[in-house]
């Protein structure tokens, strides 16, 4: 009898594919916990545990549906240590005709599986995730032949291709996008509703964890675990996103603030990135809220949500399956500083960056401006290697796959790519920060000043940057006057400029 092996990896957790609409004794299903995935570099423990507790979880759910399921742990003794060398044993030692898996989305793994197929004495194929609106060479075909690689070019395509917020040919409302009203600062007065969380325990698997030795950052409460582990918590977190959250997403998405960490944030991209929602379905929901009341959720909310669905994520994936894997090696600036140490605990006295960095150790998240105009404004401003700041983001966000991390850091936050996702740098002074935030209000370092004791180190780096880096964007037809202003400036006013953000620099561990 022929059997047939079929690998299910952990950001794979989709129970609607293909694969599970018919149940057979011929196929197998294997699922693994491997070092080689805790390793390669150091993970937030709340990632790893939710990975695995929902990999454990997806495991039961297709065994009690009758499916043949062999699932390895990281504590079992006949574990191999990598997903390669587990299935190679299993390979060698079962009696199988033919080995399947789906299509990876990590440049790494997909390495890997082909090395390993090309290994193996059985007939191998690969199959689509079924997941993604778009394959994963339309964007390079996309833009084939074209000089600029535009996002929005990009998302109004695939709007009219999928007929998302479109009245025939054009888009509902006559306008594409509604970014300009995505700006709003938080009101002192509003209402911030309570973040939507789960409590499960996973004390178990967090033991064996430690007793491996796996190395991870970050905190957990592993009886009350926050996050999403099967499609039924991803569903009922979509749930509250559409019915809650959405009616004022759109106006603070870009938000920042002490008072709370989620916001009117989805938080679905974990669910999401391990494939227990698919892309589709959620901004169905989210086009069908506004479209049943324009009055509740306005277009504008709507529109802000599914543009980071629909464009930003299907074009960040895009990007890396057309540059990859020689987008990892880009560092356009050529920066080398190291991280300072504080982005791994939290001890810094800049209030904005306090607040980001310690509430992404306690729950393995920040929104994206968090982590663009904040840790990454700062490390770019700073100068640190590209390399560095991508494993700090991969390592401590429990979302961050490779082929959405890399681009998003390296890319977008970083500018190490040289204008391939982004059409400049961006970076900020403290007056962005406070204009978006209430960060600044009690921080030690005042963001008004500019030079001087307490001056807030945004302020000077980010004319040091831009000092630095004139020869390479200067002509930036962004940036002109940004050097217009810097040129205007007396030699003394520049060089306390810059003086002031080398003494910064030299006690950055400090600051």
């Amino acid at each position: 009898m022929s059997k047939t092996l079929r690998l299910i990896l952990g950001d794979q957790l989709n129970p609607q594919h293909p694969w599970f609409n018919e149940i057979s004794d011929k196929v197998e299903y294997v699922m693994i916990e491997a070092r080689s995935e805790t390793d390669y570099v150091v993970h937030h423990v709340q990632k790893i545990l939710g990975i695995f507790a929902a990999m454990r979880r997806f495991s039961d759910q297709l065994r009690v549906q009758g499916h043949r399921v062999s699932y390895i742990r990281l504590g079992d003794k006949s574990n191999r240590g990598s997903i390669k060398d587990n299935l190679l044993a299993m390979l060698e030692e079962g009696a199988y005709d033919r080995f399947e898996y789906q299509l990876l989305d990590e440049w790494r793994v997909d390495e890997m599986l082909q090395s390993l197929c090309a290994e193996i004495r059985q007939e191998s194929s690969a199959y689509d995730t079924e997941h993604f609106y778009t394959e994963r060479s339309f964007l390079a075909g996309f833009f084939s032949g074209k000089k600029q690689t535009l996002m929005e070019s990009f998302y109004r395509a695939l709007r009219k291709a999928e007929g998302v917020l479109m009245d025939g040919e054009s888009p509902v409302t006559g306008q594409w996008n509604y970014d300009a009203s995505n700006r709003k600062k938080l009101p002192k007065e509003i209402s911030i509703p309570r973040p939507f969380v789960f409590h499960h325990d996973v004390s178990d698997i967090l033991q064996e964890l430690e007793s491996s030795g796996v190395k991870s950052i970050g905190k957990v409460k592993a009886k009350e675990f926050i996050w999403p582990l099967d499609r039924k918590d991803a569903l009922a977190l979509l749930d509250h996103f559409v019915n809650e959250l959405l009616p004022l997403f759109g106006d603070y998405q870009d938000a920042m603030t002490d008072r709370d960490w989620s916001l009117f944030h989805s938080r679905l991209s974990f669910a999401l990135n391990l494939k227990m929602l698919s892309p589709r379905e959620i901004v169905d929901r989210v086009e069908e809220a506004w479209r049943s009341d324009p009055d509740r959720v306005h277009i504008s909310q709507a529109e802000g949500f599914i543009r980071q669905i629909l464009g930003w994520r299907e074009y960040m994936r895009g990007i890396y399956w057309w540059k990859m894997p020689e987008y990892a090696k880009l560092n356009y600036f050529d920066h080398q500083r190291e991280l300072p140490r504080w982005y791994w605990t939290g001890e810094t006295k800049m209030s904005c960056l306090r607040t980001a960095i310690n509430q992404s150790l306690e729950h393995a998240y920040a929104h994206h401006i968090q982590r663009l105009m904040l840790t990454g404004n700062f490390a770019l401003l700073a100068g640190c290697d590209p390399d560095e700041v991508d494993h700090w983001y991969l390592g401590i966000y429990i979302d961050a796959f490779d082929w959405v991390e890399i681009t998003n850091t390296r890319g977008m936050s970083q500018f190490a790519d040289g204008g391939i996702v982004g059409t400049k740098p961006y970076v900020s002074s403290a007056s962005y920060i406070h204009k978006m935030s209430d960060h600044c209000t009690g921080c030690h370092y005042d963001h008004k000043k500019k030079t001087g004791e307490n001056a807030c180190p945004f302020n000077p780096l980010y004319w040091h940057f831009h000092h630095r880096h004139r020869e390479k964007l200067e002509s930036n037809p962004r940036i002109g006057m940004i050097y217009r202003t810097w040129d205007k400036m007396s030699p003394d006013t520049k060089n306390v400029y810059l003086e002031q953000a080398e003494k910064y620099l030299s006690e950055i561990d400090y600051l």
